[in-house]
């Protein structure tokens, strides 16, 4: 994770922390009491995923060229992540926003054939870029709400917008390739998401799960988080999770059996 992201994220918890210090009481809880009023909570955060697939390129020489799908692609470049939600009674709804640039680069040991029936070795250093941008929404419901445990279900729709470029150059010459392509899609999804208090602390286990299809270009997606987190006071909690996102597109699709995945650091805000 990258200080120029990471370093702002830290010096919100902090100075909120010290804000809502006076606030905190001794009945303090990460587990929110359903109520006949408006909750809000903003949630910056920082993923720094690496991507395990394939990027599916139009171009057949590009194609051959292939970025292994036991590899991973790319670590965060640039990007902007926030989460938020709204909740009154036992109903809310939830929205998440992540715009990533993702890249990898590399090399693919190539055999050359020659006019003269024979062979040549080479190298094809290779750059894999990945821009996506994913925004999922969803109306959500509480099921369960204790002084241990708050667990919603959900229902929503996830899209994303990607774009996959792939830049080739063949070692000690001039040859030189790209490819891009583009796919967006919107995919109904349902799921639940919650925490679980831990020994009537104020530490906790956020938990977050989703599954869906049906989308232009998906055979299916899911998204699954788990971690650890801690309320500081009524203003502030931070958790530290691990997150991973999959999708499996159909022919023409840019993400071939893709996973999105790493850690997450969050801190949200709560009104």
């Amino acid at each position: 994770m990258h200080k120029k992201i990471l370093l702002p994220l830290v010096a919100i918890a902090a100075f909120f922390t010290v804000v809502g210090s006076a606030r905190a009481a001794d009945d303090l809880s990460p587990i929110a009491k359903i109520s006949d009023e408006w909750r809000f909570t903003v949630t910056p955060y920082v993923w720094a995923p690496g991507i395990k697939g394939t990027l599916n390129f139009a171009d057949g020489l590009v194609k051959t060229a292939d970025v292994s799908s036991s590899n991973v692609l790319g670590n965060l470049k640039t990007g902007g992540m926030i989460a938020g939600e709204a909740h009154y009674g036992n109903w809310g709804v939830m929205g998440d926003f992540v715009s990533a640039t993702l890249q990898k680069t590399g090399s693919i040991p190539l055999v050359v054939p020659t006019r003269k029936d024979g062979t040549v070795r080479a190298t094809l250093a290779n750059k894999a870029t990945l821009q996506q941008t994913i925004l999922t929404g969803a109306v959500t419901y509480n099921i369960a709400n204790t002084k241990d445990i708050n667990l919603d279900a959900l229902l929503g729709v996830r899209g994303i917008y990607a774009t996959a470029t792939l830049n080739l150059a063949l070692d000690g010459a001039k040859a030189t390739a790209s490819d891009s392509k583009t796919t967006s899609t919107a995919d109904p999804i349902v799921g639940f998401k919650g925490r679980y208090r831990i020994a009537d602390s104020t530490w906790y286990v956020p938990m977050y799960a989703d599954i869906g299809s049906g989308g232009g270009t998906t055979n299916l997606t899911w998204q699954a988080m788990l971690g650890v987190g801690k309320t500081f006071n009524k203003l502030v909690d931070v958790s530290l999770t691990y997150r991973a996102l999959y999708y499996d597109m159909k022919d023409g699709g840019v993400l071939q059996k893709t996973t999105m995945q790493g850690a997450q650091l969050a801190v949200s805000l709560n009104f």
